[in-house]
């Protein structure tokens, strides 16, 4: 019997500096009430859902930015989303920026259940970008600044009738999340994104391109660990600066079967059987009986490249 989770990435247009909260939730909702007349039981919102991409700023007190982040999870902002989700049996992702109450700075995606009940949370972890202002860019890029790299790995929770992972943005490009998740069996990958659409360090690289990169890193994973991967987009011109779209689903042969066009609010659904990784994790993908691992010590031990003399 096949495992079906009819999932909708819930693809958020451009979130302005000036935008309330309320109003950015207001939208969460409108998606969340298209994508259940569609027939979805779990949606999917992008990396920083709740504010527009606050590390293009660079702030010399780091402190002034702290206003992006949520001390708690849930919070009476956002309580309406939980409370609607629950009413609709619809499990729920989003990304938001987290202070924890050690006042530690995470770039941090929740995942809450069909009944409203909180799985978990992933933190991210491949941070890109920089720390001080760089007057070489054509844009600046402060994860590095405003966030901590993150603490909790990258847990597989078994919920909802299958085995769900998170990662956040860049993530996305680095072959050891897909791997550190599909050696827990992972079965969907759930990840949100805020993508520019031009390279800060070489404005000759064309969205052609960088979307190019997209879909290859999320198929590539996809396909080599044998799972669902679901990409979510916020897109469009937000304070000047414009994002990319790309929102799309992959299955566990590595095919992009459905895209959503466009840079505004909007939903992608798609059933996706779970069984579905089934036949890559048990013949070309079944870790237990092809790995090597005494030949990879290289990937854990070292960082940087070190070319042989």
């Amino acid at each position: 019997m096949a495992r079906i989770i009819t999932v909708a990435a819930a693809q958020m247009g451009p979130i302005q500096r000036s935008d309330s909260k309320a109003s950015v939730v207001a939208r969460m909702l409108a998606l969340m009430e298209k994508a259940h007349g569609m027939g979805a039981n779990l949606i999917i919102y992008p990396e920083l859902a709740l504010t527009t991409f606050f590390p293009r700023w660079y702030f010399a007190d780091r402190a002034e930015a702290d206003l992006w982040f949520e001390r708690s999870m849930p919070n009476s902002d956002v309580q309406p989303l939980f409370d609607r989700a629950r009413a609709l049996q619809m499990g729920m992702s989003f990304g938001y920026g987290e202070i924890t109450p050690e006042g530690r700075h995470f770039n941090t995606s929740i995942l809450v259940d069909d009944l409203g009940r909180t799985v978990g949370i992933y933190r991210k972890i491949h941070l890109p970008g920089h720390v001080e202002h760089d007057p070489q860019r054509t844009h600046q890029h402060l994860e590095k600044r405003y966030f901590e790299p993150g603490d909790l790995g990258f847990p597989v929770w078994r919920t909802m009738g299958g085995l769900f992972g998170m990662c956040i943005c860049n993530d996305r490009r680095w072959p050891e999340t897909y791997r550190e998740m599909g050696l827990q069996g992972v079965e969907m990958v759930m990840l949100g994104f805020n993508t520019p659409s031009v390279n800060s360090q070489r404005a000759s690289e064309a969205i052609e391109e960088r979307m190019f990169h997209h879909r290859l890193s999320l198929q590539a994973g996809a396909y080599q660990n044998a799972t669902w991967v679901v990409a979510v987009a916020k897109a469009g011109m937000e304070d000047g600066h414009h994002l990319m779209g790309g929102t799309l689903i992959v299955d566990p042969d590595g095919h992009i079967v459905a895209e959503l066009p466009g840079e505004d609010d909007g939903v992608l659904v798609h059933a996706c059987d779970l069984d579905a990784t089934r036949f890559g994790k048990q013949t070309i993908f079944d870790f237990k009986r092809h790995r090597r691992i005494e030949h990879y010590g290289r990937i854990t031990s070292q960082v940087g490249t070190i070319e042989p003399a």
